[in-house]
């Protein structure tokens, strides 16, 4: 095997840790989530909401039991450096370890068991040693939950728009805003926030900063429905929130390197991600056609579906490879360095737009595949439809992937020497 070759295979530490989350899913996982149906509360992916429309209570809490025991063995934050308590695992190695865990946890337990939204993330490490100590410890052994609290009612895309304003009082910040659209802003344990400290300074105009969820002032807000449905997302408000100087994470002006960073992180590991759950919708879809009969044959005979599967398969191999060689160059120059090199925007980009419009094809040739059983609601591949359809928009919008993938190619070109007519 060529040195090119094997830089695309996955590391022997990514196959330790692959065997050991194997042994976690069947000894751990497993039981809980038996346990779980015997609560007659929904599912994972499918859970029941309480009067509120927040996740239940007893799936959230199976959730936590996944989250603090994944903490326990180490398995929770292997994209984290090992100073921090992670283990310290590229980008190519979490390409690999995404992958393997959404592809054999489906829509189980098991994805809570990797660090999500709500967990350990590449701005965490710039808080303070004591905020680290109190914040970031007990966050990398999955004891407690974050959120990160950037989004407006009025204000997505355009960051440097938003209305959240922290002001000096002393040696303290008074923060004020309200945000939406927040991931896991019912059940966090503190919240990274981002909010205008010089007005008009550009990028350089937000800071960022922790939020105890017992501050007062802080306060959750109101669940929003999603297409999802998974009582996860809602609003938070902030009155006259008073925060000491070493809730600033990073430095004054930092607050829109470090929001992208955790935005870019979030748009990086849609590769593994759907290459994961791509495969396992593959895997599904064959087996399907294998089963159902039409005809007096089996569908899978019929040339029809076969270019069904085939469709899902292109879709995931070649998003899979764009995820794979990207994410080799942002080893080389940097995934979330301040500042980004300009190269790693346009690579970003690449790999969230061609993931999300890929995985949603492949959802929907899978309940094409399925027919009237793709339909049903709670279906495997219906709520994997709805995710397709909703990766799309958070996390920047297809259309500013768009934007930045332009930028990157015209900033590369306009240096060089025209060809000749």
């Amino acid at each position: 095997m060529t040195d090119a070759a094997a830089s695309f295979e996955p590391s022997e530490r990514v196959r330790a840790y692959t065997a050991r989350f194997r042994r976690f899913l069947d000894e751990d996982v497993a039981p809980l989530e038996k346990a779980l149906a015997d609560e007659k509360v929904g599912t994972p992916w499918q859970p029941h909401l309480d009067a509120a429309g927040r996740m239940h209570p007893t799936v959230w809490e199976a959730r936590r039991k996944v989250q603090r025991r994944s903490g326990e063995l180490g398995l929770y934050a292997p994209h984290i450096a090992e100073e921090f308590g992670g283990g310290g695992f590229s980008r190519v190695e979490m390409h690999h370890v995404e992958e393997y865990v959404y592809r054999q946890s489906g829509l189980g337990l098991g994805l809570a068991a990797l660090a999500w939204t709500e967990g350990p993330n590449p701005a965490s490490p710039y808080m303070s040693a004591s905020l680290r100590e109190r914040y970031l410890t007990p966050l990398m052994k999955g004891q407690i939950t974050t959120a990160f609290a950037n989004t407006e009612p009025g204000v997505g895309s355009d960051v440097l728009a938003m209305n959240t304003y922290a002001k000096r009082d002393g040696s303290d910040w008074i923060i004020n805003g309200r945000k939406a659209w927040i991931t896991n802003p019912h059940f966090a344990d503190f919240i990274h926030v981002t909010a205008v400290t010089e007005p008009g300074a550009g990028s350089r105009s937000l800071s960022m900063f922790i939020v105890d969820a017992k501050t007062p002032g802080f306060s959750r807000g109101i669940d929003i429905p999603t297409m999802i449905d998974d009582g996860l997302t809602g609003e938070l408000e902030f009155k006259d929130v008073r925060v000491p100087a070493e809730n600033l994470v990073g430095e004054v002006g930092d607050g829109f390197a470090l929001g992208m960073s955790f935005i870019n992180w979030r748009r990086v590991c849609r590769g593994g991600m759907c290459a994961g759950w791509g495969e396992w919708l593959v895997e599904r879809a064959v087996q399907r056609a294998h089963s159902r009969k039409a005809g007096g044959k089996t569908i899978a005979d019929y040339q029809a579906v076969q270019h069904l599967i085939a469709n899902m398969d292109m879709d995931v191999y070649q998003a899979r490879a764009t995820s794979l060689v990207a994410q080799t160059r942002l080893d080389q120059i940097g995934c979330f360095k301040i500042p980004l090199d300009n190269e790693a925007h346009r690579l970003i980009s690449l790999i969230k737009v061609i993931n999300d419009q890929a995985f949603y094809r492949v959802c929907d040739n899978a309940i094409q595949v399925h027919g009237a059983s793709g339909l049903r609601l709670g279906s495997p591949e219906e709520k994997l439809f709805r995710i397709a359809r909703n990766l799309r928009i958070p996390a920047g919008t297809t259309e500013i992937q768009f934007n930045a993938i332009a930028r990157g190619v015209l900033q590369r070109n306009k240096t060089k020497p025209q060809p000749a007519p």
